[in-house]
């Protein structure tokens, strides 16, 4: 019960995120199209955004929340988990002023690596240069962002880093709003409201910490034992990630090589698919993370491996039918969504083939931050290191045999096939180690969830053809549809898993009753 909440805060609050964030991708779509400008804009965002994933929903996380919470529950307390947060952001934040301060100035060699394809075009290259070092410094608040969120997720205060996301895709709408132009003014908008946006979030995270008793002050840096604990955990954990986002940078490298708009197809399309993997995989990893370090430091092993596996149990519940759904009904979704305004009908098709293909990895990548939290608990953050590696190495010989016969579907199906390929292997090696195994109840009831997925499929296609003239018709008649689909969608499987015994019944009844005696 206690996971369900965490969940049911953190899942709610980046719903609310993601709602604002679909509410500018659905104004930037219309304003913006596939255009020139669009390209631009989103390889200079993709930058700050992947050190945005890289630290804020991974290594940082992974090595600070384990620490921390050592120290919380230890025999220091809260006075000591303060003074290690102080001792890594005094080194932490000289550290990420230089980064930042690199990358303006050989701004212009890096965009070059990660889209050499635009440099045949010197003004979309220029552009797309200038509009990256207006982003960039997101990088230094957002890690800044992870820190306080760090703090605030080890005391088990979800909210505040939940719904800092908002707060960026607020900034962007503003910006959109501000200045509805189309073309390179609205880049320009777009790229101060990202920086802009960072510092909402800051702000807000630094006060939550405040008001939660963990006022942080500057210290000079120092390398004290409990900073050195930090990088010695740290470091592998951004390789790992680092190479996971160094793949997201060669995915770049091979989109910005295809026709023009191939950077905006990949980006609504993966909106799409960010929404269950935010709202259902990093939620569970966010939660499982504070509760599995804690059995682990007490010498309580089945119980972390009991969290985890409840933690897969709600997360194949939660995450199937999206990605059914999604594979499903994707071209009528992108058209209804995005189509409109400078985004024509041929873009919102190709989109939608992109999002098909993608979201058949979509239950892999939200496995894998439920499975993660097992190696960084145990402050084991080289292993995935080394998947993240192969996984690598995979991306790009798949990129290089898929892309030329296909396109940009090619390279939609290489990120989905290694999002498998990384699951796999990091579920096989914490099954071998003994810390984590899929038992047969388990496996039961994911088999039960997919048989409820089938019969919510076979709904969603008889729906989308009885509804095709309303998906072809005005925004309205499109906007409805979808409701009408995904409602049908939702009433369906999980009408179906209950019947199946694909969910927690017992579980379900509890709770209920528990509802019921608060309000008597």
């Amino acid at each position: 019960m206690n996971l369900i909440k965490a969940i049911g805060t953190i899942g709610g609050l980046t719903m609310v995120s993601r709602v604002f964030g679909f509410a500018r991708e659905m104004l930037m779509s219309r304003i913006m199209g596939a255009s020139g400008a669009a390209d631009a804009f989103l390889v200079a965002f993709r930058l700050p955004n992947t050190f945005r994933r890289l630290f804020g929903e991974g290594a940082f996380s992974a090595g600070f929340v384990p620490l921390f919470s050592q120290r919380l529950h230890g025999e220091g307390g809260i006075e000591d988990a303060r003074k290690f947060s102080e001792e890594v952001l005094a080194v932490f934040l000289p550290t990420l002023f230089l980064f930042t301060l690199v990358f303006e100035v050989a701004m212009p060699l890096f965009v070059w690596a990660i889209a050499s394809g635009y440099a045949d075009e010197p003004a979309k290259f220029d552009l797309t240069v200038s509009l990256t070092r207006i982003t960039f410094p997101y990088l230094l608040l957002i890690s800044l962002v992870s820190l306080f969120s760090g703090v605030l997720n080890s005391l088990t205060k979800f909210a505040a880093a939940a719904f800092a996301p908002a707060l960026l895709n607020v900034a962007m709408l503003a910006a959109l709003i501000i200045v509805p132009d189309g073309g390179v003014k609205s880049a320009y908008a777009l790229s101060v409201g990202v920086t802009v946006g960072g510092f909402l979030q800051l702000g807000l995270l630094w006060n939550s910490a405040r008001k939660a008793g963990v006022s942080l002050r500057l210290r000079r840096p120092k390398f004290t034992p409990g900073v050195k604990q930090f990088f010695v955990v740290v470091i592998p954990a951004t390789l790992g990630a680092g190479v996971y986002q160094i793949s997201q940078l060669i995915d770049t490298f091979f989109a910005t090589r295809l026709p023009e708009g191939s950077m905006s197809y990949l980006n609504y399309s993966d909106r799409l698919n960010q929404l269950p993997l935010s709202v259902i995989g990093t939620a569970l990893g966010t939660a499982i993370l504070p509760q599995i370090s804690r059995f682990i430091a007490k010498g309580e092993p089945d119980e972390a491996a009991k969290v985890q596996g409840q933690a897969v149990e709600l997360s194949m519940l939660l995450c199937l039918p999206a990605a059914l759904a999604l594979a499903v009904v994707a071209g009528p979704l992108v058209a209804a969504l995005f189509q409109g305004g400078k985004f024509t009908a041929h873009d919102a098709m190709v989109t939608g083939n992109v999002l098909a293909i993608i979201v058949s990895g979509l239950p892999a990548y939200v496995l894998v931050k439920v499975i993660t939290p097992g190696f960084y608990a145990r402050e084991d953050t080289k292993t995935p290191v080394k998947t993240a590696a192969i996984v690598l190495i995979a991306n790009v010989v798949l990129n290089f045999a898929l892309i030329p016969p296909f396109g940009i579907y090619g390279l939609a199906f290489a990120i989905a096939a290694c999002s498998w390929l990384n699951c796999v292997m990091l579920y096989v090696i914490l099954r071998a180690r003994g810390h984590f195994r899929i038992e047969g109840w388990l496996w039961g009831r994911i088999f039960r969830q997919i048989a409820a997925g089938l019969v919510m499929v076979a709904v969603l296609w008889g729906l989308r053809m009885l509804l095709h003239d309303w998906f072809a018709g005005s925004v309205g008649k499109r906007m409805v549809s979808v409701v009408a689909l995904v409602g049908a969608g939702g009433i369906v499987y999980f009408g179906a898993a209950y019947l199946f015994g694909g969910m927690d019944k017992e579980g379900i009844r509890l709770l209920t009753r528990r509802r019921k005696k608060k309000e008597a």
